[in-house]
């Protein structure tokens, strides 16, 4: 394709989108709207960048009522978000998964980069969640994307784009919310954005949000009465950028943004619980309704969210220099009821009696991040047919976790001695691990245009990576290790070659190589105490020291296309990824622990579409699909030479769907008076999924139960897999001027989806799933200036 069409319309439609020129909303009465990304750290027109990439405007974020990234990945092909709670979401891309990441495996790296502008923000479980308000786009870029994003992007890069400041003109923005949910609370949300121009070289942006989520979970409690609503929660947020430029060459854009979100409660309906259920003869029979939970204590999310960044630009004149420097402080606390999991084991285990293994036992997981980082670059800025990148990162983090099980009254009641070198009294379980990571990574990546048709583009990145930390367990559920220092290093090459052919002025093919990587780290030791012989033979054989890279080779063909004088777009891509060395976790049976173990080889391929129309000047039509195979090519083995725990050749990769799609028709009319009705009709399918590689062997898979509280059964068979769901959304109201009024139905349908599985001890202590909101009805209230 020709560098200077490409480079002409990117400037044409940056200098539209700026100036808000009257032409922009004749344009898009009869042609798709042009998307300009900056997916390969130069602005390019979405339609001209050689790989798979979707871009969705907040203004079509908000058409299909995506509020989150979790409902933002039902309208995108080959992206899914696994819900494990609130502010919990696992991130993946292409069926790239080994499965769920929990909290007590801090040492795990994520699979999906997360970017909020230039600053990476991915932090694996607990990566932000960001409010969608005054952002320009999200982008998703399918594939290995560790050339430009380094590790972590093994399977792709989300990027979250914000609205930046500018010295054209005041504006504002204002909108309210007002949503109840069928069976639940009444919830709402109350957000607003100014941009002040102070100079000629100066602009301030401000950002502010709070969110009130509606709880529509009810908790039965030990003795009968219920407390309802209890996952509801708020969020609060700001976003501040100030925009200096003191010469027409330098640019520097400082930004703080903080954020804290606080629930009550998770979205988990259980099915059984060890402490409540309908089965015992000699304690209170409990029978579990529909969006009902048992527990005995509150439960907790709360995430605290800092950022400071700064971008400095340069322009030499053909040549760029961009620093990008970030500091994060992210404080999150969760505190789960863990009674039913510390009463199988007191009760159900050692046989203590059930003034024992009904204390309340909180179990608080407590994680604090710190972290730096720096990107330094060079790239091109002019036109020429050689395009190019170089540069270098570096990140330290400091990432503190720590674990305590306080069971209030259990060495009073047993007279068993609980206070060890560093536990509490009555800390049955007690961790520390502080860990520091160090990275430090050169890229560089080159675009040739050989002709008018034909574009080919290099890059390559290296990195390397150190980890440190310092183990402490104790209490009487761990083996007692104090102070025991770990570390684990590695370095990786990420190559990526691209073909890019114009072979019509509206019909590009391309073709790649790619590839991806995702750091290793460290495993901790097995719950010896809890640890049966046999299963600590096992896993103490499995249970290596550390885990290394892994990484993915990414072979990929695609098509993009505009036609119908550009009313209708298409893009399609088909992909086969290599994945050597997959971090696949693994329960240690009755240790209560988790490990990290290497499968030697594993595959995912698949096909995407995505398509869009302008079928008249009122209505238009979007439409993705995805289908996805992804699956072990290699076991793993226990000493009897059987595959452990699902690591079986064949046995597909977890979280994901094998089949995706998304449909979204929108109306809008222009009546005489400046008033504009609009409607969005949004349809989503998610396939059927598996939280976990296991949960495929011995399915419906059936447990032996404890005999504390003599069950009228001795064993129960519980469904693993995860079943197909679909979400209907509607959303309509009017526009006039400035103003917008909407009203919206989210979950039309009152869709139950299962979302992950939620399961203590083996599904002996607990089965249940995170589910859904139900259905949502509400109205917002939009005013811009």
């Amino acid at each position: 394709m020709a560098y200077n069409r490409k480079r002409a319309a990117a400037q044409a439609s940056l200098l539209a989108i700026i100036m808000a020129m009257p032409a922009t909303a004749a344009m898009a009465q009869t042609e798709i709207e042009e998307v300009i990304v900056t997916a390969r750290k130069r602005d390019e027109a979405l339609i001209d960048v050689p790989f798979s990439i979707n871009a969705l405007s907040e203004a079509k974020m908000r058409e299909r009522g995506a509020t989150n990234i979790e409902e933002l990945s039902r309208n995108i092909a080959g992206f899914t978000v696994q819900n494990l709670g609130p502010g919990q979401s696992q991130v993946a891309i292409r069926g790239i998964s080994a499965g769920q990441i929990v909290r007590d495996q801090p040492g795990v790296k994520e699979q999906v980069g997360v970017y909020l502008d230039e600053s990476v923000i991915s932090l694996s479980l607990f990566t932000p969640d960001v409010d969608l308000f005054d952002l320009n786009r999200v982008e998703v870029l399918r594939g290995p994307q560790g050339t430009l994003y380094g590790s972590g992007s093994l399977s792709g890069t989300v990027r979250y784009i914000t609205n930046q400041p500018n010295t054209a003109e005041m504006q504002g923005a204002a909108e309210v919310t007002v949503n109840s949910v069928r069976h639940g609370e009444v919830g709402g949300e109350l957000k607003g954005m100014v941009n002040i121009p102070l100079t000629e070289q100066a602009a301030l942006r401000i950002v502010g949000y709070a969110t009130d989520f509606p709880g529509f979970i009810d908790a039965v409690q030990p003795g009968g009465s219920v407390n309802e609503d209890v996952n509801g929660g708020s969020r609060l947020g700001f976003r501040a950028s100030l925009l200096f430029q003191p010469t027409e060459n330098l640019t520097i854009t400082p930004r703080i943004i903080y954020q804290t979100i606080d629930v009550d409660g998770f979205n988990r309906v259980d099915i059984y619980n060890y402490l409540g259920n309908q089965y015992t003869t000699t304690r209170p029979k409990v029978t579990l309704g529909d969006l009902e939970q048992f527990t005995q204590l509150q439960e907790k999310f709360k995430d605290e969210f800092r950022l400071g960044d700064v971008t400095v630009r340069y322009d030499f004149g053909g040549v760029a220099l961009t620093s990008i420097s970030t500091f994060q402080d992210r404080d999150v606390l969760v505190v789960r009821d863990a009674t039913a999991l510390t009463g199988s084991i007191t009760g159900g285990s050692i046989g203590l009696p059930e003034a024992v293994f009904t204390l309340d036992a909180p179990l608080y997981d407590e994680t604090n991040v710190k972290s730096f980082t720096q990107e330094l670059r060079l790239a091109s800025d002019g036109d020429g047919p050689f395009q190019w990148v170089v540069g270098g990162f570096y990140s330290n983090v400091d990432r503190d976790y720590s674990q305590i099980l306080d069971v209030a009254g259990f060495e009073a009641a047993t007279g068993i001695p609980t206070a060890g070198a560093r536990a509490p009294k009555d800390a049955l379980y007690y961790s520390t691990v502080p860990y520091k990571q160090k990275q430090y990574a050169v890229f560089g990546e080159a675009t040739w245009t050989v002709n008018e048709r034909l574009d080919v583009t290099a890059g390559v990145r290296y990195a390397s990576y150190e980890e440190n930390r310092i183990l402490t367990f104790d209490g009487i559920f761990a083996d007692t290790t104090i102070g025991v220092p770990g570390s684990t290093e590695a370095d990786d090459f990420a190559p990526r070659v691209i073909v890019a052919y114009k072979a019509t002025d509206d019909i590009t093919f391309n073709a790649q190589a790619s590839k991806g990587f995702r750091l290793g780290g460290i495993n901790d030791p097995l719950n010896r105490p809890l640890c049966s012989a046999a299963d600590f033979a096992t896993f103490n054989a499995l249970s290596k020291p550390s885990f290394d890279n892994e990484t993915v080779w990414n072979y990929e063909a695609g098509m993009k296309a505009e036609f119908a004088e550009r009313r209708g777009s298409l893009t399609f891509a088909a992909f086969y990824s290599d994945i050597e060395n997959l971090q696949a976790t693994i329960d240690a049976g009755s240790c209560s622990s988790r490990v990290i173990v290497n499968v030697p080889k594993a595959k995912s391929s698949g096909l995407e579409a995505e398509f869009a129309m302008r079928l008249t000047d009122d209505f238009d039509l979007a439409a993705s699909a995805s289908w996805n195979s992804a699956k072990l090519k290699s076991s793993v083995n226990d000493a009897t030479g059987a595959p452990i725990q699902g690591l079986r050749d064949g046995n597909r990769l977890p979280t994901v769907p094998k089949f995706q799609a998304a449909f979204s028709l929108n109306y809008a009319h222009e009546l005489e008076g400046g008033w504009t009705p609009f409607a969005n009709l949004t349809w989503q399918y998610v396939g059927d999924r598996f939280t976990q590689i296991s949960d495929q062997e011995n399915n419906p898979r059936t447990v032996t139960l404890f005999t504390t509280g003599a069950p009228t059964v001795s064993t129960l068979s519980f469904p693993l897999e995860l079943p197909d769901y679909q979400v209907v959304n509607l959303r309509g109201g009017a526009r006039f001027g400035n103003f917008e009024a909407a009203v919206f139905v989210q979950n039309l349908t009152d869709e139950r989806a299962m979302l992950s599985i939620d399961r203590e001890r083996g599904l002996r202590a607990r089965y249940g799933y995170q589910t859904n909101q139900p259905r949502t009805v509400g109205v917002t209230l939009r005013q811009t200036f």
